[in-house]
């Protein structure tokens, strides 16, 4: 038996002016703020370069999160609730929360903008994964550090020394998940990749762990998640994402990065269309002319 264990840090509340701030809303806050901005700097390179677009979605998101985070919360790990607290916790947005359910809102309010807005949203998704999986990391932590998400008893040396015996943190192994797709998404835009590679890369490399992952969750404790057919509602959106994910992926293989078509057709400064980089190399064996050639690339 490895003795070594995590220790058992919980964060208290923070008291302000009569009002009590949660730990797990702040780092939630601080994650949907990263995001925000990581999504809109990825659309400098991805997102044909709309960063407008992607400023203005960001409301369509926060609210559509709010809503699919509270409603998968209620509707599917706790349909008790409406049997014990009425139909009215429905309203409740604030207590209670998925953030797979937030994930999913918010991805469908992006979709919504996009679709009123009369754009292709196919363009966007990498740079909204560059957002994506830091902010949704960061809001893990707040998980963590609230340890609202037990696992089952373990005496591995990444378990936790609850107050009940070590277990497994679910929030914490979540954020480490998150935090490796983070890094990987971010080696991988360092080069330009074919639009949708990194949102493919994104829903694969999540959905295939925290579907087995969902296994270790507790199921000892009074307040667990529900289950239908053994499954948690996550696991059954899994499989859902991993499609989605294979999708964008294989689409992508058959596309040309995003910009390098569009770039060949930026005016030029005098006037004619040319690549952003500028003329080719002078012919010395003509008369000046400041007409572009065609470029290869």
């Amino acid at each position: 038996m490895l003795a070594l264990l995590l220790p058992y840090v919980e964060l208290p509340d923070l008291h302000l002016f009569g009002l009590t701030i949660h730990p797990f809303g702040v780092f939630a806050a601080i994650g949907v703020y990263v995001g925000a901005v990581l999504t809109v700097r990825g659309g400098r390179v991805y997102g044909l370069g709309d960063t407008k677009s992607l400023s203005e979605v960001f409301t369509w998101a926060l609210l559509g999160g709010l809503l699919g985070a509270h409603l998968l919360h209620v509707l599917g790990y706790h349909p008790e609730l409406l049997r014990t607290d009425g139909p009215l916790v429905l309203l409740k947005v604030w207590d209670g929360v998925s953030s797979m359910g937030g994930v999913l809102g918010g991805m469908a309010g992006i979709a919504l903008y996009f679709w009123r807005k009369g754009l292709r949203i196919h363009p966007y998704w990498d740079a909204i994964a560059l957002g994506t999986a830091p902010g949704w990391a960061i809001a893990r932590l707040g998980c963590a550090v609230v340890h609202d998400h037990k696992g089952v008893k373990s005496q591995a040396w990444f378990a936790v020394a609850f107050p009940d015996g070590p277990r497994l943190d679910m929030g914490l192994i979540d954020f480490v998940v998150l935090a490796v797709l983070t890094a990987v998404l971010y080696l991988l835009a360092r080069k330009r990749r074919p639009e949708g590679t990194l949102m493919g890369v994104l829903a694969i490399g999540y959905s295939v762990p925290r579907f087995f992952l969902d296994f270790l969750r507790a199921r000892d404790l009074p307040f667990v998640d529900g289950r239908i057919l053994g499954l948690t509602p996550a696991q059954w959106i899994t499989p859902v994402l991993l499609a989605a994910g294979i999708y964008l992926l294989v689409t992508a293989r058959a596309a040309a990065p995003v910009g390098v078509a569009a770039s060949a057709a930026v005016p030029s400064p005098d006037g004619t269309d040319g690549p952003v980089s500028g003329p080719g190399p002078e012919r010395r064996e003509e008369p000046p002319d400041r007409r572009h050639a065609p470029s290869a690339r």
